[in-house]
């Protein structure tokens, strides 16, 4: 009983950081899903604009360069809540693992290798794919003070 206490004591001191880690997750899907809000609800605003404008030329311009970009954004930063989510995913793999092979004796070293470096590929590609949603708003911006 005493070794199975000190084993379990140790796992969990193991399996500290990656909670810490799906703790930073959780706040980057924060960001991003208060971002995604503000961009639907910009989509909104601007369509309900262009269906007010009684310049076709106008109309077509704001259609092509702020919607589009709109929409561009949208599926950026969806890209990035997936990508985000499925790090999460992996992180708690990599927690589920490391209890699994405690308690059944199985030696999981490399699953949870694979799984944690997976989970860093993922949250590497969702940061990625962020920086250029980010990029597209700053344009966005450029474009709206060109048009209005």
């Amino acid at each position: 009983m005493s070794s199975l206490i000190t084993s379990l004591s140790a796992l969990i001191e193991l399996s500290v950081a990656p909670v810490f880690l799906l703790a930073g997750i959780a706040g980057f899907l924060n960001v991003m899903s208060g971002r995604l809000g503000r961009i639907s609800d910009r989509v909104r605003v601007a369509e309900r604009h262009v269906h007010t404008l009684t310049d076709d030329d106008e109309a077509k311009r704001m259609r092509r360069e702020e919607i589009l970009v709109l929409w561009r954004r949208v599926k950026a930063i969806n890209w990035a809540i997936g990508l985000c989510v499925s790090s999460g995913l992996m992180v708690c793999s990599v927690i589920m693992s490391l209890f699994a092979g405690e308690l059944w004796h199985i030696n999981l070293r490399l699953l949870v290798v694979t799984l944690f470096v997976l989970a860093m590929g993922l949250l590497i590609m969702s940061l990625l794919v962020f920086l250029a949603e980010v990029r597209l708003a700053t344009r966005t911006i450029n474009i709206v003070r060109t048009i209005r």
